[in-house]
């Protein structure tokens, strides 16, 4: 079994840290156009999660290519 490299290791750092740019952009948008706080923070909130679902369910319908077949394959092999 091979260790995972860092690109593997980062992914789920970057699609966080693009889930919290589209909150804060939500957040930004709605604190300059309202000037409450509260209402910037919670739209700050429904974005970013909405941002991690959306993310996560175009991640599953991915389809894995041949190299991750094969992983997969050899880690199903491994743990028998």
């Amino acid at each position: 079994m091979h260790t995972p490299t860092l690109r593997d290791r980062l992914r789920p750092l970057e699609l966080l840290s693009l889930s919290a740019v589209i909150g804060v952009f939500t957040g930004l948008v709605i604190l300059f156009t309202t000037r409450e706080w509260w209402l910037a923070g919670i739209g700050f909130g429904v974005a970013f999660i909405l941002a991690i679902m959306t993310i996560a369910l175009l991640a599953l319908s991915a389809k894995p290519n041949a190299d991750e077949l094969d992983d997969l394959d050899e880690q199903d092999r491994a743990a028998h």
